[in-house]
């Protein structure tokens, strides 16, 4: 029995190929408890190869294998068109794995456990550092231009609204939510 009480694996069945999650960074578009992903470890990737949305499938490795593993370094919400509630967990390096069967054939395509029980060991791992990804260039670019911007104060917004709108800047209330 594991002494850990956390599970500190993530384990998803996915239709996409190794190189598509790695180009997008990780593995998307998850309905998921993002607090709980995020104290996770590990990523694991299995192959569904029994999608039924041949469109969306990419894969290329055997049904039900372990083909992919990634050092989680965040959780963020998809930017997938149509993906809702759904997140994209991304990894910060990843190595291409081999383990047949690691599946567990449950019907929920994520769960939670521990790299031993899918018989997992990170002895002779080498792992590669993930290649810049469109997404990543794209939201440096915007936290760069974003620093370039300067800072803007309640009372400034409220001016500039009223001016907008043609009332005082009394009548304006903004509220931030964080």
């Amino acid at each position: 029995m594991n002494e850990q009480t956390e599970h500190n694996t993530i384990v998803v069945f996915t239709a996409r190929s190794p190189e598509r999650i790695i180009r997008e960074g990780g593995s998307q578009a998850w309905v998921l408890n993002a607090a709980r992903a995020k104290q996770c470890t590990w990523l694991v990737c299995t192959q569904n190869r029994h999608n039924p949305d041949y469109e969306f499938s990419d894969a290329t490795e055997p049904h039900g294998t372990a083909f992919l593993l990634g050092k989680v370094s965040g959780v963020r919400p998809s930017e997938e068109d149509n993906s809702g509630d759904r997140w994209l967990v991304t990894i910060s390096e990843f190595a291409r794995i081999n383990v047949p069967n690691a599946w567990d054939h449950g019907r929920n395509p994520v769960r939670y456990t521990f790299l031993e029980e899918l018989g997992i060991s990170l002895d002779g791992i080498e792992f590669q550092p993930m290649p810049e990804t469109e997404t990543n260039v794209s939201q440096q670019e915007v936290n760069s231009a974003a620093s370039r911007v300067p800072m803007l104060t309640i009372a400034d917004a409220k001016k500039a609204l009223a001016t907008t709108f043609n009332v005082k800047p009394e009548a304006i209330e903004i509220i931030i939510r964080g």
